[in-house]
């Protein structure tokens, strides 16, 4: 129910006319697996995004940490960037020529040349870092809350703030972001759901539910939760993961 998916969602009392002011419930959603490729379990994933035949991966862990290259069919990664052993790799996203890769408690994001993978720059910013999507001009930034940022990428200030709600709740715990045809998909934390935001109001439009996504065989005592959504908008393809997956899947989400 969609209770799960808004987790640790604060209640208030609604007078008739709040009700009246709500926007409709979120549309749930199941899914199918249209196609499934290997990852790596060695791969904790925190962002993820499609770019032309291939998979960018951005990877956690202190000391493992590493902004990656990732043939789909294959899972073969090629790491571009490690980074220091003290910094906790988080989302990624694209730009125009750059790169960006936050960092989750080092108050930081790291910017690459697209082309020669060269560290541009650092730039600091204020609070934790969890997800990064871009919608070819603006950032959008996530960090554990029900908020979500706006970002300049020219100098990574924040602009708007956009409050997530489902049904007059917060949504707490986005993590992981995806810009897909005008929304921000988003991972919720410790969960099997990922929504689908409307950024310029901040409501939940849609619940998926991808409980059972990874079969129990391929459960390990390192498999973590489900994190990482991408987008080929060419072909309309949808791939999802998790941190430490064995497998990479491609799917077709259907309304309940």
């Amino acid at each position: 129910m969609l209770a799960l998916a808004v987790s640790c969602a604060g209640r208030r009392s609604r007078s008739a006319a709040d009700a009246a002011n709500e926007p409709a419930p979120p549309v749930e959603y199941t899914y199918t697996v249209k196609a499934s490729y290997p990852h790596l379990t060695t791969s904790y994933t925190q962002g993820l995004y499609y770019e032309a035949g291939y998979l960018w991966e951005g990877t956690g862990q202190y000391g493992a940490s590493v902004l990656q290259r990732v043939e789909p069919a294959t899972g073969r990664a090629e790491v571009l960037v490690r980074l220091p052993k003290d910094e906790f790799g988080e989302g990624i996203a694209r730009v125009g020529d750059e790169i960006f890769q936050l960092t989750w408690k080092n108050n930081t994001v790291h910017v690459y040349d697209a082309a020669t993978l060269q560290h541009l720059r650092t730039v600091r910013y204020a609070g934790e870092g969890w997800g990064l999507t871009t919608d070819g001009e603006k950032l959008y930034m996530s960090n554990g809350s029900e908020y979500l940022w706006e970002v300049d990428p020219a100098t990574f200030r924040r602009g708007r703030k956009i409050t997530v709600t489902a049904e007059g709740r917060p949504v707490r715990f986005l993590n992981e972001l995806e810009w897909i045809e005008g929304k921000i998909w988003a991972n919720v934390y410790t969960s099997d759901r990922i929504v689908i935001i409307d950024p310029a109001t901040g409501h939940v439009e849609g619940v998926v539910d991808l409980s059972g996504l990874l079969p129990e065989e391929e459960v390990t005592a390192a498999t973590d939760v489900l994190n990482g959504i991408a987008y080929d908008a060419a072909t309309r393809r949808l791939f999802v993961t998790g941190k430490n997956w064995s497998r990479l899947f491609e799917i077709e989400i259907i309304r309940k």
